[in-house]
């Protein structure tokens, strides 16, 4: 037997490290081993079962199998899921006010994040303890591609947040609408005379807000400067203004894939994993719209005030489901692109876990191809100025 290097007394057998690929020397990965380490601590935790909380539909589902299973797996610990993030920010903060935390692990957006964090209402990470290395030796500070921990800052070493995917928001189309030409840019998600039709709008002003400066000529690096002035936003209202008579509006991310498929709409905007879901999994003859996709972080938040055994096997869970093998596997899944670079490297000949002549690369939003044509969303501008857009594009759609 030996012992946990953290000198928590937790034994590993000759067997554990045989099952992780040791020689008859014990040489195994350190990341592998600090993996086993956690599980260990799992079980040691005494507690049975992690509340968590995440977004439902294809998403929660690729966590459960890159995820939960295999971590059940390992430590015998099951899950409860709960398909609440769309109001997770509200929800967790009435959680910690009355006292009586529920959830364990909470999947949110890095803007919301930030807030709970700089609030006192998210458990600190300390991403090169808490997190693995990756295969070669890295440590997880410089494996995770940059602006994906914590804030986003360079330099941080610790904060309230650990991205698991980056996603684009973006518009997908139906193509039994368009017979002739397609719409390939977000310009033609305003030609209404040349592609006519209904349009489905996320009912917030994030993405609504960046594609209506983008459409009115501004640089997509230049479009956080200008939404931060009093005449930039006056300027993407009355650029929004163009589509208004023609929107619906959507709020769950289950929402877009159905208003198309129904024919509510022809043009939606929708989470890339959603669209690539409704066309690999339910064949539904739907295009993309690269041009614009709104890429950001989601990723993994823990509640500040769990007891002990509680926060124990969260941070356990977190630290496996977000090692460079897991991320990798949840690609398998969905269309979202893993965190690490490490998972990343080993992507190139990953294909779809129910049609292996999909390469999943092709769908991924932080390919090289993809960002090319993409806006990176600035979670510190929606932390800073979230809250009063919010209440304007209220304002907006109520007028």
């Amino acid at each position: 037997m030996t012992k946990d290097p953290e000198n928590r007394g937790l034994p590993i057998s000759r067997r554990d490290l045989l099952a992780l690929g040791a020689s008859t020397a014990g040489v195994v990965s350190l990341s592998s081993l600090s993996t086993l380490i956690g599980t260990r601590r799992a079980m040691a935790a005494g507690v049975d079962k992690i509340n968590l909380c995440s977004w439902g539909g294809a998403y929660q589902m690729s966590q459960i199998e890159a995820y939960q299973k295999p971590y059940t797996k390992k430590t015998g610990v099951n899950f409860n899921n709960i398909e609440k993030s769309g109001n997770g920010p509200a929800l967790l903060t009435a959680q910690e006010q009355s006292g009586n935390v529920s959830w364990d692990i909470v999947d949110l957006v890095q803007a919301d994040a930030n807030r709970l964090y700089e609030q006192g209402l998210l458990q600190e990470i300390v991403f090169d303890k808490d997190l693995d290395k990756s295969p070669d030796g890295k440590p997880a500070s410089e494996d995770f591609t940059l602006g994906s921990l914590g804030s986003g800052a360079e330099g941080e070493t610790s904060g309230g947040y650990v991205s698991t995917i980056s996603y684009n928001t973006m518009f997908g189309y139906n193509k039994k609408a368009f017979k002739n030409d397609a719409p390939s840019s977000v310009k033609d998600v305003w030609d209404l005379e040349k592609f006519p039709g209904k349009r489905a709008l996320q009912k917030i002003p994030a993405g609504n807000l960046e594609w209506a400066l983008y459409v009115d000529g501004v640089e997509k690096d230049k479009i956080y400067e200008e939404l931060a002035k009093p005449e930039g936003v006056d300027r993407a209202f009355k650029k929004l203004d163009e589509l208004k008579p023609h929107a619906v509006w959507w709020s769950e991310g289950a929402q877009p894939p159905q208003m198309l498929a129904q024919g509510e709409a022809v043009i939606a905007s929708a989470y890339n994993g959603r669209i690539f879901n409704a066309i690999a999994a339910d064949d539904q003859p739907f295009g993309f719209i690269w041009d614009g996709g709104i890429y950001e972080w989601d990723g993994w938040t823990i509640p500040a005030s769990l007891p002990k055994d509680r926060l124990q096997a969260a941070m356990d869970f977190l630290r496996f489901s977000t090692s460079t093998k897991s991320l990798m596997e949840q690609a398998r899944y969905i269309a979202y692109s893993p965190a690490r670079k490490s998972s990343f490297a080993e992507m190139s000949d990953l294909t779809y876990y129910k049609n292996d002549k999909i390469k999943m690369m092709e769908y991924m939003p932080t390919s090289p191809e993809h960002l090319k044509h993409s806006i990176a969303k600035s979670a510190s501008f929606w932390s800073n100025y979230g809250p009063q857009l919010s209440q304007r594009f209220s304002s907006w759609l109520a007028s």
